[in-house]
């Protein structure tokens, strides 16, 4: 079964495994382990304290807490990077077997704080960086093998605004593969 939250793929089996987990904690303390974890993701720190209090009462083993704090940082992050609002979120929990009041909670949370957390993500995004300044490529004529490489160097500024370069090095071939796959997904998008 596909799950927008998971862009339209099946829901890893993985996180079935932590919405289990899940279910053992009230739903009360179901959102204020989101809180926590949608501070995270915004680029704050989890107060593990907190975390522990809130799961203490669900008996977690010694590696649930991680467990359960990955598997909602999933939900939450693929949900708002694939634009997936409160109510198909809360469905499609309950479908993959989160009790409805837990998925409530989630998505009030999740609901609260989606546009922070898509512009978190617009900026961590490689595309749509502020940071990047320039790209530029040429022919790698060095190939060991013989094969055309294009050697792509990009210029950015680091997050302390310090300038860098990031260098990839591709076989040409490869590069033709990406181009076309590029433009295939390009036109798929202009068609809707």
């Amino acid at each position: 079964m596909r799950f927008r939250f998971c862009g339209d793929l099946d829901c890893p089996d993985w996180v079935l495994a932590e919405i289990n987990i899940l279910a053992r904690l009230t739903s009360v303390k179901m959102k204020l382990l989101v809180m926590q974890v949608i501070k995270a993701i915004l680029g704050d720190e989890i107060d593990m304290k907190k975390v522990e209090k809130i799961t203490a009462d669900a008996k977690y083993e010694s590696g649930d807490v991680k467990a359960s704090i990955a598997g909602i940082k999933y939900i939450i992050s693929s949900a708002a990077k694939h634009n997936v609002d409160e109510e198909i979120l809360s469905s499609e929990l309950q479908q993959l077997g989160l009790p409805k009041e837990h998925s409530v909670s989630l998505c009030k949370a999740y609901g609260g704080k989606m546009s922070s957390l898509k512009e978190q993500f617009r900026k961590e995004s490689f595309r749509k960086s502020n940071n990047m300044k320039e790209v530029t490529w040429k022919i790698d004529e060095e190939s060991p093998s013989g094969v055309k490489r294009i050697k792509l160097t990009i210029h950015m500024l680091s997050a302390s605004g310090i300038p860098e370069e990031k260098t990839l090095i591709v076989p040409s071939d490869k590069l033709r593969v990406l181009l076309h796959e590029l433009r295939t997904a390009q036109n798929l998008l202009n068609s809707y």
